[in-house]
């Protein structure tokens, strides 16, 4: 990690925006996003009990990437008619691996929750990681391809290279290097990690 570019990017960050994401205008932005109101429907909607209802719960996850202002557009309708369209035992794999990745083994889960997208060529990041921030957004890191390869380009990751299709070993890693960086600047950074990946994409894209 290039710690001089991280407070290079946290003092421009914090020029532009004094207080940062507590600043007026960040506050308005993040309004946009809509993070906080997503994130308390996931924790409850998402919660461990409610995967003994299959419908419910795969229902509630495509609520949640239909309301996502992170998902494209494009993702969106073919995620719920792909789930959707499943048989009952690809649902139910879908359903199992959402409660690994959310409540159990997290490298089982994901690689079972890829599994089941890729057969409807869907195993993208976005919709890999987004039920993740949401049920999680102070641990877990959403992976928007274009900013985490600048982010490791900017900043210097080491030992982190990007792939299109998603991996437990590159999430983790990736997920470290995030809470490293966090760890170097100041607090009003982070209010969560959509935020702080927020503040990286503004300062990587400047500096295109």
């Amino acid at each position: 990690m290039n710690i001089k570019k991280l407070r290079e990017a946290e003092a421009l960050f914090l020029q532009r925006y004094p207080g940062g994401f507590n600043s007026e205008e960040m506050q308005k932005i993040a309004k946009k996003h809509n993070v906080d109101k997503l994130a308390e429907f996931a924790s409850t909607a998402l919660a461990k009990k409610n995967f003994a209802n299959q419908a419910s719960i795969l229902n509630d996850i495509i609520k949640i990437v239909s309301r996502s202002s992170m998902i494209s557009m494009f993702e969106k309708p073919k995620f719920r008619d792909y789930v959707n369209g499943l048989r009952r035992d690809d649902r139910a794999c879908l359903r199992d691996g959402f409660q690994r990745l959310l409540h159990g083994n997290q490298e089982r889960g994901f690689q079972e929750v890829v599994d089941v997208l890729s057969e409807g060529k869907l195993a993208k990041w976005s919709l890999m990681t987004i039920c993740l921030l949401y049920y999680r957004p102070q641990e877990e890191v959403f992976v928007k391809p274009t900013t985490t390869k600048n982010v490791i380009r900017q900043f210097e990751l080491e030992g982190l290279v990007y792939s299109p299709r998603p991996t437990w070993a590159f999430y983790a890693a990736y997920r470290d290097a995030i809470d490293a960086m966090k760890a170097k600047v100041d607090p009003s950074l982070s209010p969560n990690n959509a935020a702080f990946t927020g503040f990286l994409m503004m300062t990587t894209s400047v500096n295109q």
